[in-house]
């Protein structure tokens, strides 16, 4: 996938649009959450139905994927500069069956997986798309990453953060699957409705003149972002 930055240059500051502002504020949210982190009362539900629970289990799977900065920024880098909407599909597609096949195969065989360090892995993954947006791989090492391969790769990270973390609340044997896979199809209308909002804004902003260098910014901010992610978990695994 082309990057418009693949010229190398030099960075420039703008006013951000809306949307930047988006970025910077899940600065604050990021300190003050985890990851894929299912909140105190959505974990106790969880632990106390018994069955096949079809609705419920969609809606938390679909409220997953709304509240989920992790997803949501890298949704963002992935489309950042996709314009047609044959590639939006093909790129989100890669990445929701990367996401779906690691977190129902992570719950059913029980994958333990440490928490942090996966979760330390998904920050970098944000790391990464704003990169390849910057066009840093080309202008460091003379060639472009596999653009497709690297959002399956890092979807199937995706998913199995999110494994871990329902591993962690003892789900009823009795009705497993079908609530999986009920959790599963609400995290996909998740997705469908964030990237909708995704899609939108950037539709209005990709009109303005100062697309390009804000589109430099946002993407710098998006990398800062990913690094702080980052950081926040493996300080977490060390101090755990």
């Amino acid at each position: 996938m082309h990057s418009a930055f693949a010229d190398g240059r030099s960075w420039r500051t703008s006013r951000a649009p809306a949307i930047l502002m988006a970025l910077a504020a899940t600065l604050l949210y990021a300190t003050a959450a985890a990851a894929h982190n299912v909140t105190e009362g959505d974990a106790g539900y969880i632990q106390e139905i018994w069955g096949v629970n079809i609705i419920p289990f969609m809606y938390l799977g679909a409220k997953h994927m709304v509240t989920g900065y992790d997803h949501i920024l890298f949704l963002l880098g992935v489309v950042f500069f996709l314009y047609k909407m044959k590639d939006v599909a093909i790129y989100v597609s890669l990445f929701a069956l990367g996401h779906s096949t690691t977190m129902l195969l992570g719950v059913w065989f029980g994958w333990g997986v440490n928490a942090y360090v996966v979760d330390a892995i998904i920050g970098l993954s944000v790391v990464y798309k704003a990169l390849d947006n910057l066009g840093a791989y080309q202008r460091w090492f003379g060639f472009q990453p596999n653009t497709k391969a690297a959002t399956l790769i890092f979807g199937f990270f995706h998913g199995t953060g999110l494994a871990t973390k329902i591993l962690d609340y003892d789900i009823a044997s009795d009705g497993l699957l079908p609530n999986l896979l009920a959790f599963n199809v609400g995290v996909e209308l998740g997705q469908i409705m964030a990237l909708a909002v995704i899609l939108i804004v950037m539709g209005y902003w990709r009109r303005s003149p100062a697309f390009p260098r804000q589109a430099y910014t946002a993407n710098v901010v998006m990398m800062s972002i990913g690094f702080i992610l980052t950081g926040y978990q493996i300080t977490g695994f060390f101090v755990a």
